[in-house]
């Protein structure tokens, strides 16, 4: 049974690569890959400091649901030790973040306190 605004939409999603200084260069060649593998990801900038609720240095990794059923998996065969956390993007940037996440590798703690339950914003 479902209710309309039971579930929201999905309009995207976001895979945060999370690495520090030993792993930045693996972390930036794995995203860079991504983005040639995938044409339509669109990578952030290689963050090398925390940025928002992200408790490491971090790259972002933004794509169209269409996608996730390749990324995903293609990020789990490659990412190798690195972290990585992916969450939807729909009308709720705090429960986004703190109920709808997936992570490849070890839960990282997120500075909540610095999202909205706004729509987070988004550039696909």
């Amino acid at each position: 049974m479902t209710s309309d605004h039971a579930v929201p939409d999905i309009r995207g999603f976001h895979a945060h690569v999370y690495f520090g200084p030993d792993t930045l260069e693996q972390a930036r060649a794995l995203c860079e890959q991504a983005a040639q593998a995938f044409p339509q990801l669109k990578m952030g900038r290689v963050h090398e400091r925390p940025v928002g609720p992200h408790p490491d240095w971090s790259c972002q990794l933004a794509f169209k649901p269409e996608l996730f059923g390749s990324v995903i998996p293609w990020l789990a065969l490659r990412r190798g030790a690195l972290v990585v956390f992916i969450h939807p993007i729909t009308n709720n940037d705090l429960v986004d973040h703190r109920d709808r996440a997936m992570w490849m590798g070890a839960v990282r703690p997120l500075d909540l306190s610095v999202l909205g339950t706004g729509a987070g914003s988004f550039d696909l």
